[in-house]
């Protein structure tokens, strides 16, 4: 096997309940990842504003 040609550089920073941000390098603004809908549901999760869930982002590549 041969050298990797990529490595992914993430740090994740968590806050209270769901709610997190990724930071990716090299980009500055943060991927933030929560709850909505059924799934804040399901946990009894209630945020002041919907947000993606990592779900969702995973999802979404599958599909791109």
């Amino acid at each position: 096997m041969g050298q990797p040609l990529y490595r992914s550089k993430v740090r994740i920073e968590k806050f209270e309940g769901p709610l997190r941000h990724a930071y990716i390098e090299p980009f500055d603004e943060a991927v933030k990842f929560g709850v909505h809908g059924a799934i804040a549901e399901h946990y009894g999760r209630r945020t002041a504003e919907p947000i993606a869930t990592t779900l969702d982002y995973v999802v979404a590549a599958a599909g791109g």
